[in-house]
């Protein structure tokens, strides 16, 4: 009982954080529900969203409860660049952007992906991730776009915990690698992320929108197929913008101590 007791008390946090993740997923489930019957509105992405925060709130507790691994704390300098970070992307696919109406829905050209790419490749996966899917959904929520906003969220975190993982997982960048290695591995990091999103944003997108949102399977069909496009330009922008600013920046937070081996 005492090592139950124990066990529970240096797992407090990530008890917490599995109990609130598991409130707001049911949460947004019965908002879903209560709204499904008007789906295509605010209310009900807004619902979607939350659960899916929810759902990945649950998941990140479990995988801490569980985990044999001693935690490291959280550096206050990581997560105010997470914020920077967050607040790029909401700019990038807020205000540097061009709008295209697609019927009744619309896409676009944006740099959003830009400042994604580019997080995970400062931060790490898990945080670079977060801040493109926390900027871009606040875009969303904040625009036209907000019955995209659950899509965008999963999306964005994928294509940060996929260039994370390529970058510093597979190529395992450090501070001593030759500026050659290093380009190597921004490039092949951002191609891998947005080639992820090129093929799967057309994807989930129409069955997102035909079958959550309740768009006409011809609309939908239509704007996957924009979509594709306007998909493939941003991911040519993201790769050669975000690998240019990172490679430029690497020296300079090399020098200020701010550069981190993840």
């Amino acid at each position: 009982m005492y090592k139950i007791l124990k066990a529970m008390k240096e797992k407090k946090g990530s008890i917490i954080q599995t109990v609130a993740g598991l409130v707001i997923l049911i949460a947004g489930i019965v908002l879903c529900i209560n709204t499904y019957v008007v789906k295509g509105n605010k209310a009900y992405a807004v619902s979607l969203l939350t659960a899916i925060v929810g759902a990945v709130i649950l998941i990140s507790g479990l995988y801490s409860l569980f985990s044999k691994n001693e935690k490291k704390p959280i550096d206050a300098k990581v997560i105010a660049q997470a914020a920077l970070c967050a607040a790029l992307c909401y700019v990038g696919a807020t205000f540097i952007k061009i709008d295209i109406p697609v019927g009744t829905e619309r896409t676009m050209f944006h740099f959003g992906n830009v400042f994604c790419v580019l997080a995970a490749l400062l931060l790490g996966g898990t945080w670079g991730g977060l801040a493109g899917a926390v900027g871009m959904t606040i875009s969303d929520l904040t625009t036209a776009y907000v019955t995209s906003a659950p899509k965008t969220f999963f999306l964005k975190l994928c294509i940060g915990l996929i260039v994370g993982f390529v970058a510093h997982r597979l190529f395992k960048l450090s501070k001593e690698h030759s500026v050659k290695y290093v380009t190597i591995a921004t490039v092949v990091s951002s191609v891998c992320g947005m080639l992820f999103n090129v093929v799967a944003d057309p994807i989930v997108g129409y069955f997102y929108k035909t079958y959550l949102l309740g768009v006409p399977q011809d609309l939908a069909k239509a704007l996957a197929k924009v979509g594709a496009v306007t998909t493939s330009v941003n991911a040519v922008i993201a790769v050669v913008v975000a690998s240019i600013i990172y490679l430029a920046l690497r020296p300079v937070m090399k020098k200020s101590d701010m550069l981190r081996d993840l």
